[in-house]
């Protein structure tokens, strides 16, 4: 039917916490702190749209390699006009890859990434 969200592990919680809701501005739905596992989950949304669960866990292993591992290579997130995202992440302290075009669709896009190093992709809808 759709997607229900996406999970994140991160290493550093608050700054993750902090990357999703005030670098993205992100929504926050729920925090839990869940005491048996020593870890935190955080229900983010896109306005009104449930989309990622960002869970913090004791000693999580590294992500093998970017972007191309086995798993998930990357987010993407829908955006009106890319070259103000872009400008905007670079102002909050972001680096940011060159506005690259879909050689499909004639869509500008770019990449930036997570305090994790989490290959997050910025598409022009």
């Amino acid at each position: 039917m759709k997607i229900h969200h996406i999970a994140i592990i991160c290493s550093d919680y608050e700054v993750s916490k902090k990357f999703y809701t005030e670098v993205l501005e992100l929504n926050i739905i729920r925090e839990v702190y869940r005491e048996e596992r020593q870890s935190y989950k955080l229900d983010l949304a896109i306005g009104e749209h449930y989309v990622i669960e960002l869970f913090s866990f004791p000693n999580p292993p590294e992500r093998p390699s970017r972007p191309e591992s086995c798993g998930l290579r990357h987010l993407a997130f829908s955006v009106e006009n890319v070259n103000e995202k872009r400008d905007e992440l670079i102002e909050k302290g972001l680096s940011c890859e060159e506005i690259r075009i879909d050689e499909f669709t004639g869509k500008e896009f770019f990449f930036t990434q997570d305090p994790d190093q989490l290959p997050l992709e910025f598409y022009e809808s």
